[in-house]
């Protein structure tokens, strides 16, 4: 009888640990059924909103992260300069990467459209950009683009929004609209 004494209080423990276990979970779930879903923010707003929390030289680093496809260290970067939390600064920055934002110093109005500069600004240096999928290699090289605008142009694509990443492209460099296509399609990850 001794024997069994042993395996029997093991055997009551982990059924005691199991209700408790089920009890949580339908307290947990009961809370969360409760609580009414909050409506998703409007990710140009969230755009917007987290862009202007940036100085000139955060908002020219963290899109050179998203550029390169660095998501977390772009995560990380907001994180520590704006002091929001973890969740926020990964729905920040997913709206950023999404809605691509262009500086806004504190004393500038906020743009009616959503349009990039109507001209281009012309840069000291050539900036190339290459994109190559298989055997077939696309090189633009062009003193209007630097990593930021290159960035939102690589965003556009991913996003699914060829002809505006082409029209952007034709915009910053001296290649013609056929030419930005065949680059655009390449940049398919």
């Amino acid at each position: 009888m001794e024997s069994l004494v042993v395996p029997v209080l093991i055997l009551l423990a982990v059924a005691a640990g199991v209700i408790v276990a089920a009890r949580a979970v339908a307290r947990r779930q009961a809370t969360a059924d409760s609580v009414p879903p909050t409506p998703a923010a409007n990710q140009a707003d969230l755009a917007r909103a987290a862009a202007a929390k940036l100085s000139e030289e955060e908002h020219r680093r963290l899109y050179a992260l998203i550029a390169q496809g660095q998501a977390m260290a772009a995560i990380k970067l907001y994180y520590e300069v704006t002091g929001d939390g973890l969740r926020a600064s990964r729905d920040a920055v997913g709206a950023l990467a999404a809605h691509p934002q262009p500086y806004r110093g504190p004393e500038a109005p906020p743009a009616e459209a959503d349009d990039e500069d109507d001209v281009p600004q012309r840069f000291p240096y050539r900036y190339r950009a290459i994109a190559s999928k298989g055997d077939v290699t696309r090189e633009v090289s062009s003193n209007m683009l630097n990593d930021e605008i290159y960035g939102r142009i690589r965003t556009l694509a991913r996003n699914g929004d060829r002809e505006a990443a082409a029209t952007a492209l034709t915009r910053h460099s001296d290649i013609s609209m056929k030419q930005a296509r065949e680059f655009i399609e390449l940049l398919d990850d």
